[in-house]
């Protein structure tokens, strides 16, 4: 009986050295290196996957103005604007809902809304596009990160007043146009 135990002790603190010692010994293999997109910043938020995903979100919501980040989820602005949209999103769900899409995997309205920047926000209240006047000379779209949460919410606020009362094109609170920077 002892020595089967003492067997047994051998066999399995042998089992046990080998597995410690030869993983940390041999390097991992690339395919656990690499970063999944769902490790990203935006994995908090609803993603679109298809262009009909899209063209739903936009025309079903009735009530509330559609926010979508068009954009590369992995670039470094994106990121800065998902972590504004998802800090703001609690605060605007009664008023609107947010959604992201990545360009590479929905290249449908790269060419129809001219995405051409790292990070676009647009903004659509029953299945029409709604401008912003941001004093930049493009009305259609936001193409930087806002940093602030107070200046996000305060245009998403100002787009769902202004589109509530059949306005295609609002006026931004704040200038953004860089004749005020000097």
């Amino acid at each position: 009986l002892w020595i089967r135990r003492l067997l047994l002790f051998f066999v399995l603190g042998n089992l046990i050295f080998t597995l410690h010692f030869e993983t940390r010994i041999r390097p991992l293999p690339l395919s656990l290196l690499r970063v999944e997109k769902s490790c990203t910043m935006s994995y908090m938020l609803p993603h679109l996957h298809s262009g009909w995903e899209v063209d739903q979100a936009i025309m079903k919501e009735e009530d509330r103005v559609v926010v979508i980040r068009f954009g590369r989820d992995s670039n470094k602005e994106c990121m800065v604007q998902d972590e504004v949209l998802f800090g703001i999103a609690e605060q605007v769900k009664n008023f609107a809902v947010i959604y992201l899409v990545d360009i590479d995997e929905v290249p449908d309205f790269n060419g129809m809304y001219e995405l051409y920047d790292a990070c676009t926000t647009m903004f659509f209240y029953r299945n029409k596009h709604i401008m912003v006047d941001l004093g930049t000379g493009n009305n259609n779209k936001i193409n930087w990160a806002l940093p602030d949460h107070q200046e996000l919410m305060d245009i998403i606020e100002i787009v769902y007043r202004g589109a509530r009362k059949g306005r295609g094109l609002v006026v931004s609170p704040k200038d953004y146009s860089t004749k005020y920077r000097y």
